[in-house]
């Protein structure tokens, strides 16, 4: 069994709040990276960081 890492969270907002959120827009972000759109942003954003790395 693994252990479960603690969150950290430096901020005013109750840990369950974040948590409420995050299971509000999980959804929506896996369907953006599913679709077609969210997948050519992705190679994109993938290939700045590369050319920023060699820098």
């Amino acid at each position: 069994m693994s252990k479960r890492k603690k969150p950290i969270n430096r901020t005013d907002i109750p840990q369950h709040q974040i948590e409420a959120i995050a299971r509000c827009i999980l959804p929506d972000i896996l369907a953006f990276y599913e679709s077609k759109e969210g997948q050519r942003e992705f190679e994109e954003w993938k290939k700045q960081r590369k050319a920023e790395q060699k820098e």
